[in-house]
């Protein structure tokens, strides 16, 4: 099994050094704005190949790239016009579905790259050397700089795993750049007989998650810190635009980026907490939850209706959902996806099925037809968990992980539901 993840180093340099990787980002920025100007003018073009072919020389010429970077510089331009044209296409189809009445800008101007963040393919652009030190291409030429990092990449640069390509990274605060490397780790292979613990994760705004284990073990992870620290960052953005001052701005430079950095924090403690040795975590697929939920009414939102939107596109439950999984790999076990269908409504104990198992959608679960009460988060995960145990009862029957039924996508659900109404939580669960 194999696993991507990004080891980041520190680049210790002299003065002269950093002025010489200073030049080549700028050099780079300047050279994605200039292709990114083209591509808009050549009806937002997004195909790497035909762009090359328009602006390869000029960025050679007049910004004095190397040849692997004038190639990277195409490549990145079009990636970020395909996003935009995703989003554009994506944006046509919710007004169809009556789900918004705005209309996408992302494409009525050139794309703009701000930050000094440049693309170095590794042999090409950039190669380790011994005694701890990396040599990296500039505009007068390679320079070999010392770097520093967390032990453990250290240690897999140094025994030799295979090493893709790498991004310089500026801090503005710290003036300091980083090598941002992607490494590629062989792992061995995950057997069933192996996994000594099953959990299943119920993730949502109130509660960011609720773990719970077939052997009854649960944990639960407040929303209320990171809901109370977004509305605060939303009311001073607020107060800072409408003031509009030059020093408004510079704050509202430092603000950027504060408020997603200290979600993404809490969602790695959380995932480290989830991802323990020999474990097989069952995730809900919450693909395109955020349309199925939407309500659109025509009117105007209320106050309180814009307040549960601006939550609602915070929720990072993507985010998570990554980081348990590459985690849960280091540590020799596996996520995966489950069905979510009916997950807080369906009863662990007795199998019913019915909206009205959660009175007002509030976090009491109480079966209208045998009495179980329980919190509603906490019965969600127990079924993901038990979902998650008929998965790896599959797996050890026939050998793979996950076996698709050859029916239409209709038929596959209702069959998954119909096994999953057999199933039961009682206190003797277990792995056999």
């Amino acid at each position: 099994m194999k696993q991507i993840i990004t080891a980041k180093l520190k680049l210790i340099m002299t003065p002269e050094q950093k002025e010489s990787v200073r030049q080549v980002t700028l050099a780079y920025r300047d050279a994605l704005n200039y292709a990114s100007r083209i591509a808009f003018d050549n009806n937002k073009l997004s195909q790497a190949a035909k762009l090359q072919k328009l602006v390869y020389r000029d960025i050679r010429g007049n910004f004095k790239l190397p040849s692997q970077m004038s190639c990277n510089v195409p490549r990145q331009v079009a990636a970020t016009y395909k996003t935009q044209w995703t989003k554009f296409r994506q944006n046509q189809q919710a007004k169809e579905q009556g789900y918004t009445k705005k209309r996408y800008k992302g494409l009525d101007k050139p794309q703009k790259f701000i930050s000094r963040t440049c693309t170095l393919n590794y042999q090409r652009d950039y190669s380790f050397k011994t005694d701890q030190k990396v040599s990296i291409v500039t505009l007068s030429g390679r320079i070999v700089v010392n770097y520093a990092g967390y032990s453990k990449h250290l240690e897999l640069i140094k025994n030799g795993s295979k090493i893709g390509a790498a991004k310089i990274y500026y801090n503005r605060p710290s003036k300091t750049y980083y090598l941002l490397v992607s490494l590629e780790i062989e792992l061995p292979d995950i057997k069933p007989e192996n996994i000594s613990k099953i959990k299943g994760i119920d993730v949502g705004q109130r509660y960011l998650s609720v773990s719970a284990g077939i052997d009854n073990s649960s944990q639960f992870f407040s929303g209320k810190q990171i809901r109370h620290k977004a509305n605060r960052y939303y009311k001073a953005r607020k107060s800072l635009q409408h003031k509009g001052t030059r020093s408004a701005k510079r704050r509202l430079i430092a603000l950027s980026g504060r408020e997603r950095r200290f979600i993404a924090d809490i969602n790695h403690q959380i995932s480290k907490e989830i991802a323990q040795p020999n474990s097989l975590i069952g995730l809900e697929n919450l693909t395109h939850i955020r349309e199925k939920t939407r309500f659109f009414s025509g009117k105007r939102a209320s106050k309180k209706q814009r307040k549960a939107n601006r939550n609602k596109a915070k929720w990072s439950f993507a985010q998570l959902h990554c980081l348990i999984d590459y985690k849960a790999v280091l540590n020799n076990s596996l996520a995966l996806k489950v069905p979510a269908h009916y997950t807080s409504q369906m009863c662990p104990k007795c199998g019913h099925v019915s909206k009205e198992n959660r009175p007002n959608k509030g976090l009491l679960f109480d079966c209208k037809c045998c009495g179980y009460k329980l919190h509603a988060d906490l019965v969600g995960a127990r079924n993901v968990a038990l979902r998650a145990l008929l998965i790896r009862q599959d797996w050890m029957s026939t050998g793979i992980l996950s076996a698709s039924p050859d029916v239409s996508g209709v038929e596959a659900k209702a069959k998954d539901l119909q096994r999953f109404l057999e199933l039961r939580w009682s206190l003797e669960a277990s792995l056999e």
